[in-house]
């Protein structure tokens, strides 16, 4: 294992940009080994100026994000388009502004979908499943990039302390 390091910021600002150059540089590198990459989305102040920063830099061009699959870490149950809503954030900041393969964008179902907050969470941890490969080892992809941010009630990926769902092992929870 690795050892952590910890790099810190003057502000938030410096902290998207600095990051949207990793990831950029991270995308770049692995389409170019394996043909493709994958990334996990978040929300935030941070995750969505991170977005906007990489939108924002003439480098976003290195990447091809016809071979890009993005996926979220979590997601609010609220209607497609909800402003509240990590996807219309992350499409807002990035996703509406390249040439992301639609197919590829793997979207939380909200209430508009007809489904309960449950039977979403389980439709995703299935597509999730179905996309993890044998060299994954478990239920859920090994993804390339993986963005989560902390709050500060120090929640991370909408699980905040104390909850329930800290201590399930489902993949994906409600």
């Amino acid at each position: 294992m690795s050892v952590p390091t910890i790099v810190v910021h003057r502000n938030a600002d410096v902290l998207a940009n600095a990051v949207a150059a990793r990831i950029i540089t991270r995308l770049v590198d692995v389409q170019s080994a394996k043909g493709s990459a994958s990334i996990v989305l978040t929300g935030g102040t941070v995750g969505i100026a991170t977005l906007a920063a990489i939108a924002a830099t003439p480098a976003r061009d290195a990447v091809d994000w016809r071979r890009l699959d993005v996926w979220w870490g979590d997601e609010r149950f609220l209607p497609s388009g909800d402003k509240e809503r990590n996807e219309t954030g992350a499409r807002d900041a990035l996703l509406d502004h390249v040439d992301v393969d639609p197919e590829r964008i793997h979207v939380m179902r909200g209430p508009d979908s007809g489904m309960t907050a449950e039977e979403s969470a389980d439709a995703y941890a299935a597509e999730l499943r179905a996309a993890a490969r044998p060299e994954d080892h478990g239920p859920v992809p090994s993804f390339d990039v993986m963005l989560l941010g902390m709050g500060p009630d120090a929640h991370v990926a909408s699980l905040f302390p104390g909850m329930p769902a800290l201590y399930d092992t489902r993949p994906v929870v409600a």
